[in-house]
Order: structure tokens, then C-alpha cells, then sequence
């Protein structure tokens, strides 16, 4: 019997990666509902995965998945960090101003981190998992796949940014493939 599983978050884009992670794990999941908005008070990312999927579930009554992921440049103390999503107004927006502050820096090392939480429909944390990816920040955009800072962040050892990636790699390595995987075997005990 598939299981509901409600996503705290409006981006289609999100949901897409989340569902490919768990096919076959015998869930189903679905944007939360558009009205429903969770203020990120958390200072850490682990903090706002919690509080989302807390807040989700207890409105919805369902089981709800949440992540709070972002990009964290070393040159840059960390930041964007937890405020990744809100560094601009769109992708474009928040690509030119991180490549703008960065400018031309030396060390361009930097990680994306994902800390995913599951939550009971009353609320309480069932599960979690947090995992990063490093890599470094290139000085243009490239690659046409994928969202956010994709096409500026550039894995080394693969020689391509995410947005060069095939779905497969990126979801092989990324931060939130890692997090999604810690968590895939546990998924069958919840109920």
C-alpha cells in the first residue's frame, strides 16, 4: 500500500528530486498545500528541516518530508547558508549577487548541505539526516539542468557543475541524494 508522504515546499522542482530519490520506497509524495507557510526560524538547517516538517504534518494530519538545504561559500563565511533561497528574487538574481560578492576571490571552495526530516502526522521527528557535497564556485553559469545555484556550483572530480549533470550523477552525489539515501532504508519501518 502506498503512504502519503506531504513535501514542505512549493517548488515542483524539489518535489520531482525528492519523488525520483524514493520511487519504489512505497510512498507518495505531494506538494504541501499553496496556503499553508512556514516561517524558517531555525539557525541552522537542520533546525528549519525540523520545524517545516513538524509544522506540515501537524496541519495536514499526514506524514511530511522536509529539507532545508543551501550553499555555504567558504570566502564568503558560509553565506549564502540558510539564506540561500532568500539571496535574490529568482535563480538569475541570486547567482549574479553570490558571483558579485564573491568577485574574484582565490579560494571559491564551497558545499551545498541538505538536512532532511520526516515527521508523524502529529508532528513529532520520526527521522532525519543531514549530508553535503563540496565543490567550488565557477565565475559564469554553465549547464542548462537542474535549479538555484546548479549551473555556478562545479564538482571537481566529475569535471562538471550540477547543471551539466545528468539527473542520475547529480542524484548519485548531490548533498540531497546523500541525505535522501541515508534515509531510504528507514522508510519501510515508519507507520
Amino acid at each position: 500500500m502506498t503512504k502519503l508522504l506531504v513535501v514542505a515546499t512549493n517548488n515542483p522542482g524539489k518535489l520531482r528530486e525528492m519523488q525520483a530519490y524514493l520511487a519504489n520506497s512505497g510512498w507518495q509524495l505531494t506538494l504541501k498545500p499553496e496556503e499553508l507557510e512556514i516561517e524558517e526560524t531555525g539557525k541552522t538547517f537542520a533546525a528549519n528541516a525540523r520545524l517545516k516538517a513538524s509544522q506540515t504534518a501537524q496541519i495536514t494530519g499526514q506524514w511530511a518530508i522536509a529539507d532545508d538545504s543551501g550553499l555555504e561559500v567558504d570566502a564568503l563565511n558560509g553565506a549564502p547558508g540558510i539564506y540561500s533561497a532568500r539571496y535574490g528574487t529568482s535563480d538569475p538574481d541570486r547567482i549574479a549577487r553570490l558571483l558579485k560578492e564573491l568577485g574574484n576571490a582565490v579560494n571559491r571552495q564551497a558545499q551545498f548541505v541538505c538536512a532532511i526530516a520526516i515527521a508523524r502526522p502529529d508532528g513529532t521527528i520520526a527521522l532525519e539526516s543531514e549530508s553535503i557535497c563540496r565543490g567550488e564556485i565557477l565565475h559564469a553559469p554553465r549547464g542548462k539542468n537542474g535549479f538555484g545555484y546548479d549551473p555556478i556550483f562545479y564538482v571537481p572530480e566529475k569535471q562538471l557543475t550540477f547543471a551539466e549533470m545528468s539527473q542520475e550523477l547529480k542524484k548519485s552525489i548531490s548533498h540531497r541524494g546523500k541525505a535522501l539515501k541515508t534515509l531510504i532504508p528507514h522508510l519501510a519501518h515508519l507507520n
